[in-house]
């Protein structure tokens, strides 16, 4: 596994996004996967009710978290997501995949093929209808390669209903590439990202910087601050887009917290003050 250096608070406070994510080894950082449950993460899948594993579609075999298809008829549209219970602004997301197998019966031709993600900065999905495919959230989509000798990058953006800026102009585009390699196999990918509330976003695998943007919106704002659509905050969730993955780490470094020094429970990696958080 790849080491990263520690992270340069004092560059990102200044919005410098030249700063480094941090070390896998940093203190603060917090499992979200704990290796034997789905405890704190409730399935979303189209059709169903929120709460319904429909065909345990999401499980945990052998300390991997799972996504399958093997008690569905046809996948039939019934894509999935499996959210996390906590919302999150500023953070880094470290998540280890790998795609295995073959796509469930009946799932999207070509574009759903080795094809999964993690959803940021997501709707409540508790607000999601009965039928929505996928919640209104930016999407970090995986991608694995067809071994066909033709480029295929992961952790590229997609936006479910919304938009994000690049170069300082509001960004429309449903899905962009990365400038990650293209990864055939069931090789493990290990991804991590750094989100900054409405600030940047940043993608990185194994190591590598590949994509950046900033300021996400939901699609219905014509302007980069509009209050009523700024995204600064949401839920994490993982896909379920008809080819079976492996979850082995799914972890979060959590950068709201307590900044005060003074405070017992101060945080040193924490950017941005959550209300309440310290403890005098």
């Amino acid at each position: 596994m790849q080491r990263l250096s520690l992270l340069v608070l004092a560059s990102i406070l200044s919005l410098n996004i030249t700063a480094e994510i941090p070390d896998q080894d940093a203190p603060g950082w917090q499992d979200l996967f704990d290796g034997k449950s789905l405890e704190g993460w409730t399935p979303k899948i189209t059709g169903h009710s929120y709460g319904e594993n429909f065909a345990d579609t999401f499980r945990v075999n052998k300390g991997l978290l799972q996504v399958r298809y093997d008690g569905y008829d046809k996948f039939d549209q019934q894509f999935g997501h499996l959210f996390y219970e906590t919302p999150f602004s500023h953070y880094v997301l470290h998540v280890e995949y790998r795609f295995v197998g073959d796509q469930a019966i009946g799932g999207p031709g070509g574009w759903a093929v080795r094809n999964s993600g993690v959803m940021l900065h997501s709707q409540d999905p508790e607000t999601m209808s009965l039928k929505q495919e996928f919640p209104d959230s930016i999407e970090a989509q995986f991608l694995g390669g067809l071994s066909d000798g033709k480029p295929r990058p992961t952790a590229n953006l997609c936006t479910p209903g919304t938009h994000v800026t690049m170069a300082g102009k509001l960004f429309t585009p449903h899905c962009t590439p990365s400038k990650a390699p293209t990864l055939d196999g069931d090789q493990w990918v290990d991804f991590m990202v750094m989100v900054l509330g409405h600030g940047t976003v940043r993608h990185f695998v194994n190591g590598e910087e590949v994509l950046s943007y900033e300021k996400p919106i939901l699609d219905g704002g014509q302007y980069h601050d509009d209050p009523e659509y700024k995204l600064a905050s949401g839920y994490l969730a993982l896909q379920s887009e008809s080819h079976p993955i492996d979850f082995r780490q799914v972890r979060i470094l959590n950068l709201a917290g307590c900044t005060n020094p003074a405070a017992k429970n101060f945080q040193p990696w924490a950017i941005t003050q959550s209300p309440g958080a310290c403890q005098y």
